[in-house]
Parts: structure tokens; sequence; C-alpha cells
């Protein structure tokens, strides 16, 4: 009982907030630091204590880690931080001017707009200015000047070859003039044959013009093509050697210009359309050239 009086016992424990004593022979521990409780500051003074760390700092707040060593005072793109460190690789990437380009496919070449080209512009056209004027007529079928101009031809192609010439000489008119005529038709149901394979040759190859500027245009440089030939021979015959040397070139041209055609016409490498003009070449050749040489 003594011991209640006196007030110890259970309840004799040193109060939580008073610091307890250390035995004899112990040095006291020491206080506890007191610890400072960090205050806000105000709005407007956070905005002006931020603006003036980043005068200081070059934008990098206080506080955070600075990586790889790289200074405050220097602006960083977002990825510079750890762009081209090891073990970090930047992403770039090359601007490719042909990005998006389709592959080139026939049909692919810009077509020029405009009218149709009359009769005299077309061929003059075709033996002063025969890329233009074969790529313009691509879409537009010149069966008014095809069909005459071959018909015509045909009417003095027969005079170019000598027995031909002297059998319808010596008929009489009245058998003379259906031979002609006949001859003439033949060269046009000729050249609609020879120009109609063409346009099959060249579709078969890839091309994809249409086939009646093809044929047209195929009849006119038959016929444009043996002209200076023809007129040298309804004065010298076939079988001089001027009409000769000036038919070997005129077939030559002629390949020239059927190559062109069917290369705008039909937008192929000149390879193809060279191979697709090669049957109606070889047919002129035996008919025609072969015939007077």
């Amino acid at each position: 009982m003594a011991g209640f009086r006196n007030g110890r016992g259970r309840d004799n424990r040193p109060p939580h907030n008073q610091p307890q004593q250390a035995p004899y022979g112990y040095n006291a521990a020491p206080p506890p630091y007191p610890q400072q409780q960090w205050q806000q500051p105000p709005q407007g003074q956070q905005g002006q204590q931020g603006h003036q760390r980043q005068q200081q700092g070059g934008g990098q707040p206080y506080g955070e880690p600075e990586y790889f060593g790289e200074p405050y005072g220097q602006p960083q793109h977002p990825h510079a931080a750890t762009a081209n460190n090891p073990g970090h690789t930047q992403m770039f990437s090359v601007d490719d001017p042909y990005a998006g380009a389709a592959p080139h496919h026939a049909g692919a070449a810009p077509v020029p707009t405009g009218p149709r080209l009359p009769w005299k512009p077309l061929l003059s056209g075709i033996v002063l200015r025969p890329a233009d004027t074969f790529l313009r007529m691509r879409d537009h079928a010149v069966w008014g000047p095809a069909l005459v101009v071959t018909f015509l031809y045909g009417l003095l192609a027969i005079f170019g070859f000598d027995k031909a010439r002297a059998e319808a000489i010596d008929a009489p008119l009245s058998t003379a003039i259906p031979y002609i005529l006949m001859t003439a038709l033949g060269f046009v149901v000729g050249g609609l044959i020879l120009g109609a394979v063409t346009h099959t040759l060249a579709r078969q190859l890839g091309g994809d013009g249409a086939w009646q500027p093809t044929v047209g245009l195929s009849m006119l440089i038959m016929s444009i093509t043996d002209a200076p030939r023809l007129v040298f021979a309804l004065f010298l015959g076939g079988e001089n050697g001027l009409v000769q040397v000036i038919g070997w070139l005129t077939w030559l041209a002629a390949g020239a210009l059927f190559t062109m055609m069917v290369s705008r016409s039909h937008d192929l490498p000149w390879p193809k359309a060279l191979g697709a003009s090669a049957i109606q070449l070889v047919a002129l050749l035996s008919l025609i050239k072969l015939g007077t040489l």
C-alpha cells in the first residue's frame, strides 16, 4: 500500500512527452532536432520563384536530377536527354522524294489535252513533229485522213511496179480503172489488217492504247513514208538504183515512226514498241520494197 501512496506502481511511468533519463554511466541522447515544416508560398510568389529558377538554371526545375551530365543552360529536345548515348538510340527518318510514287505502268504517261488536229497539221506533224503529234492524237480517231490518204496512195502504188504499170497502161480504160480501184482498195484493207495486228501485239506486250488511233496512224505512216519512193518510181521505174536506195531509207524511217507511234499511243518502251511493229514492217518490206527492188 505504501507504494501506491508514494505514487509508484503500474502507473509509475514517465510521461510520453518527457525524455527518459539515461542510466548511470551513459551519456544522455541529444534531444531530437526540431523538424521544420515547409510552407507553400502563395500562388503569385510561386510563379516568381519558378521564373527566377528558370533564369538561373536554364529551365531545369530545382530538385530534379540532371541526366547524363547535360547542362541546364542549353535548350533540350524532349528526347535529347537520352539520344545518342550508350544504351539509347535516337530515332530518325529519311525523306524519300519518291515516297508514295506509284510504279510506272502503261497508261501513266500524261495525255495532253486539246482538240483533235486537223488533217493538214496532222500530216505535217507526222513528218516534222512525230513525237508530239502521236502523243496528242493517241486518243483521237483519224479515220478520215487515214482512209483518204491510203486510198490515194494505193491508186498510185500500182505505177511503182514496172510490170503492173505496163499492164495498166496497155489495158483498155474500162479494164484499167477497175483494176486501179481494186488495187487501191486492197491497200486500204491491207493497211487496216496490218494496223490491227500491230495494235493487238502492243496490247499483248502491256500497252493500253485505243485501237482506232493505232490503226489509223499506222495507215498514215505506211502511206506517207513510201510516198518519196513512189514519186521517183513513177518516172524512173521501180528497178532504178536511186529508187531502191530511197526505198530502203524510207522503210527505215517507217520503222522509226512505227516504233514512236506505238510507244506514245500505248505508253510502251521502245523495244516493246518495235516488237509490236515488227510484223507490219516485215510485211511492208516483202510486199512493197522487195517487190520493187
